[in-house]
């Protein structure tokens, strides 16, 4: 297969992009009255407005032609049937079999991992439903009314982004709060207000040796300890307060935990594609194990539309050449998630660890060097509140950042009037950045209001906006849990594509590793009170000064 930058598509989409009306979108408009209807999709209750964004008929057959020359529907199959495509720890990629709703079996070197899976999540289903219905109770008989989920990376942002999003779900199910950052700030101000004998804690690693994550555990295990009272046996506290989603049985019950209450997942289960694992556990046991499958139902369902759909109304693939369109092509470097509705503020910091951890790569599946841009930068904010923070950039900034926005026509809150104004808003920053507002109507407006002359030729250029800012909006009826099952997918999908074309592996993280190791290094030499030799100026010079604050030297 020839490189990417060589191929025929390639050639043919840097050549499209090359031409003066290439980012024209209002000219697009202009031309077909039924731009809108033709440039939406719709799947597993979502649907795709895509018109806002500078692409034409044209456009799209040549970003298909180069799906196909890329091989994207063959990488597709390969991982539907469990072949090992993560190549550099020769592992699949299976998250799609976490949620698989139907009877088709998914295999791995010839055997159906299916009945695990289902194994698993009835183990999942029996656990979050005792603790909900107060049949699993603390050491001193008190009904669990806290849990706190103890996990980075994947293991929190995927369950803290779900059970954010499913708030109004939880109103009968025990509080359920995240501790990921080392930093003791986030456990103890966790901790502080929780009664100890109606916490249950559950602690997300799958090799139970994430540095982070089992400091955070060893300290809540000592709060227990310390705080609760009346327990008929300590030596029985940790295991009847604690769980674990691990694959490691030797460690979690070291630590106190007890196998029945420990569930596992396995190795071709990324981090930031685990959520729909045992990872979920803290979801099904804020909102129960109804909502949980649902939110596995509706990705299943936009699995299967990217799955059979054909190419051309492929709701991922497309948003993905989209996105492949602006980075490659049109030289926009980043990204922006803006989902206007507040149980969505994480969504931007979960998708920033799906994509950027998953292409942020610069050397590709053969071992060389890329010489084209992969992953953009992705950030955002829910809206209102981008509004009156950065969308001053995405307006009149010198660079042009594709947005997604994404809301729901009903709220699951009631409180019309406010969901009324955040519908109006988001619709209008969409067709805002579409319009821009010429000079001239501009100084229509400021004459209207009796400004004239030369100081309304001076507002005028400040007041000016350039429109043709491209976007997306993903629309769907109400954020409930099959809407956001399959609003991950989607973008889970998409990333998945990228990763195809730009023929990266998308699903190892070996970039973490280096800091990570490093700071094992450091942590040596903070606690020997100096810097090793090994370090270089600046390192050496923090950890001196930092051992003298700290009066260790």
């Amino acid at each position: 297969m020839a490189r990417l930058t060589e191929r025929n598509s390639w050639k043919a989409l840097e050549a499209h992009a090359a031409r003066p009306q290439a980012r024209d979108i209002v000219g697009l408009f202009a031309s077909d009255p039924r731009r809108a209807e033709r440039y939406s999709l719709e799947a597993a209750g979502l649907i795709l407005d895509f018109s806002k964004n500078p692409v034409s008929d044209q456009t799209v057959q040549l970003l298909l032609a180069l799906a196909a020359e890329s091989s994207v529907a063959e990488q597709t199959q390969a991982m539907f049937d469990g072949r090992r495509i993560n190549v550099t720890e020769n592992r699949p990629v299976l998250h799609i079999a976490l949620r698989n709703q139907s009877q088709r079996p998914i295999c791995v070197d010839g055997r159906d991992v299916m009945p695990d899976v289902r194994a698993v999540l009835h183990r999942l289903r029996e656990f979050s439903e005792s603790v909900r219905n107060g049949t699993l109770r603390g050491s001193t008989g008190k009904p669990f009314a806290d849990v706190v989920n103890i996990g980075i990376g994947g293991s929190d942002l995927g369950p803290l982004t779900i059970y954010s999003a499913l708030r109004p779900f939880a109103q009968r199910g025990p509080r359920l709060h995240f501790v990921s950052n080392v930093d003791g700030a986030h456990l103890a101000a966790t901790v502080a207000d929780l009664d100890p004998e109606a916490t249950l804690f559950i602690v997300s690693s799958k090799t139970f040796t994430t540095q982070e994550t089992m400091t955070n555990a060893r300290s809540a295990r000592e709060w227990l300890l310390t705080n609760l009272n009346g327990a008929e046996s300590l030596d029985s506290v940790v295991g009847q307060h604690f769980a674990a989603a691990s694959t490691n049985l030797d460690e979690t019950g070291a630590f106190g935990i007890p196998p029945e209450r420990v569930f596992g997942f396995w190795d071709w289960v990324g981090g930031r594609y685990s959520l729909w694992s045992a990872i979920g556990l803290p979801i099904a046991l804020a909102v129960g194990f109804r909502q949980f499958d649902r939110l596995l139902a509706g990705a299943y369902a936009m699995d299967e539309h990217f799955r059979n759909a054909p190419a051309h109304v492929n709701m991922p693939l497309l948003l993905a050449l989209i996105g492949v369109w602006h980075t490659n092509f049109l030289d926009s470097p980043t990204h922006a998630v803006l989902p206007y509705a507040q149980d969505l503020s994480w969504l931007p910091m979960h998708l920033q660890q799906l994509d950027m951890e998953s292409n942020g790569k610069s050397i590709d599946r053969a071992g060389d060097t890329v010489e084209y841009t992969t992953g953009p930068i992705i950030w955002g904010a829910p809206g209102t509140n981008g509004q009156h923070a950065f969308f001053q950039h995405l307006h009149q900034g010198t660079q042009v950042t594709p947005c997604d926005f994404i809301v729901a026509a009903k709220s699951e809150w009631g409180m019309a009037e406010h969901h009324e104004i955040l519908l109006a808003n988001c619709i209008a920053q969409s067709e805002a950045l579409l319009r821009g507002r010429t000079k001239d109507e501009v100084l229509e407006e400021l004459q209207a209001r009796g400004i004239k002359g030369q100081e309304a030729q001076r507002l005028a250029a400040h007041r000016s906006f350039p429109g043709n800012r491209p976007s997306s909006t993903i629309l769907m009826e109400r954020l409930d849990a099959h809407s956001v099952g399959a609003l991950i997918a989607l973008y889970e999908h998409k990333v998945f594509v990228q990763g195809a074309i730009w023929n990266i592996n998308s699903f190892d993280q070996w970039g973490v590793e280096l800091g990570k190791g490093l700071a094992k290094e450091v942590l040596n030499d903070l606690r020997a009170g100096h810097a090793s030799p090994d370090h270089d100026q600046s390192t050496a010079a923090l950890i001196k000064r930092i051992c003298a604050m700290r009066g260790k030297q």
